[in-house]
């Protein structure tokens, strides 16, 4: 008889294995480019319609909804052994339903760290701890080398738009803006929480602001965009910002850290 391994993600959930998962489905689009390069593409039978890389993988993969609506029929209809999840990118719905069907792993991202204890728990899972190991280093190793290179840099006061209409932006308790800190792009909204509505208006007029990043997700900002926030940060060179290498957080991180050094130096 089999003995039954017993793991916990991110939200110290406990989740019993029998066996190996041999059928993944997963919500979130990050994870689901780490699980390919995990060498696990083959064992994908659901992804999200955000998940665009590998670029091919919509096509050879069913498509179950997006990662905040979900086809559950079409979920159940493909026999998962695990349904992987993030905290942020996921409802609680949407996580305890999965669960009626199988086991359910959820993620929380906060820091490199726990980007890194994600794709460890995934070697562990799928019996990819080798795999894994290659991208943990991989991403150490840079991050080690982008630290000396950011190291004598000029800390920046920057806004980080995630949205328009309303205007949003990252503040506190992120990913994005644990990432902004690491590049020495000082959060003017620091001091609030999440994703926080920014009126803009002649009172909002911020001529301290050294730098304005537009994200192209989850709202594709464009250039035409700049000239609609500058005049409200007269000071700022406002740059399109890559939303993948500033909020994905699995074997992305491995591009990141040289995107954000061209990205310095464009300032």
């Amino acid at each position: 008889m089999k003995s039954i391994r017993t793991i916990k993600d991110q939200l110290d959930r406990i989740i019993h294995l029998k066996e190996t998962p041999q059928r993944i489905i997963s919500l979130v689009p990050s994870q689901t480019e780490l699980l390919c390069d995990l060498g696990l593409e083959d064992f994908l039978v659901g992804v999200t319609k955000f998940c665009v890389h590998p670029h091919h993988i919509r096509k050879d993969v069913a498509v179950i909804g997006g990662t905040k609506q979900i086809h559950l029929d079409k979920i159940k209809a493909l026999q998962p052994d695990i349904i992987l999840c993030n905290k942020e990118e996921n409802t609680k719905a949407i996580v305890e339903s999965c669960e009626s069907i199988c086991n359910v792993h959820v993620s929380d991202i906060f820091t490199i760290n726990d980007s890194l204890e994600l794709i460890s728990q995934y070697g562990d899972i799928f019996n990819k701890a080798k795999e894994a190991l290659i991208i943990v280093n991989s991403i150490q190793r840079e991050l080690k080398d982008f630290k000396t290179f950011i190291k004598n840099k000029p800390v920046l006061k920057t806004v980080y738009f995630i949205w328009k209409d309303p205007w949003m932006a990252a503040a506190n308790n992120t990913f994005i803006n644990y990432l902004l800190e690491l590049n020495k792009f000082e959060n003017t909204f620091k001091n609030e929480s999440r994703y926080p509505v920014v009126e803009l208006g002649k009172s909002t007029v911020n001529e301290d602001v050294d730098t304005v990043l537009l994200s192209s997700e989850p709202y594709p900002f464009k250039e035409k965009h700049i000239k609609d926030i500058q005049e409200f940060y007269p000071n700022a060179t406002i740059l399109l910002a890559d939303g993948e290498m500033f909020s994905w957080y699995g074997s992305r991180l491995i591009k990141a850290f040289k995107y954000f050094k061209n990205l310095r130096l464009s300032l």
